[in-house]
């Protein structure tokens, strides 16, 4: 069995974090080493799924909750508009293997990528 991510220990209360939503199956907080001016992350809670392209298959509702809650804090924390970024896999940035969304905003220089 694989250690727990850091997400999945956050949600288990083990590490604190700076928690901007929350309900029965999403947590977004503040991301520790943020490339924008607002950068949040958007975790579901479940550890089923290591990327979004697993999440995608397996439960298409929850991702299209998950887009729906990022657009939410965009309104609330920025002008509305983000950038949506889901790394995907080695290759693709991903360094937390349990899916999650990087909501970006306010700032952002023209072909900036973030992690």
């Amino acid at each position: 069995m694989s250690e727990p991510s850091i997400f999945s220990r956050i949600i288990a209360g083990e590490i604190p974090a700076d928690i901007v939503f929350q309900n029965e199956r999403i947590i977004a907080l503040r991301d520790i080493a943020p490339k924008a001016p607002v950068h949040l992350l958007v975790v579901p809670k479940t550890d089923e799924y290591r990327d979004v392209t697993e999440l995608a298959a397996g439960d298409p509702a929850l991702l299209q909750e998950m887009v729906q809650v990022a657009s939410d804090l965009a309104a609330e924390h920025a002008d509305g508009d983000f950038r949506l970024v889901f790394n995907t896999g080695v290759g693709g940035g991903q360094t937390v293997f349990h899916v999650h969304a990087h909501v970006l905003a306010g700032g952002l220089e023209e072909g900036s990528l973030a992690g």
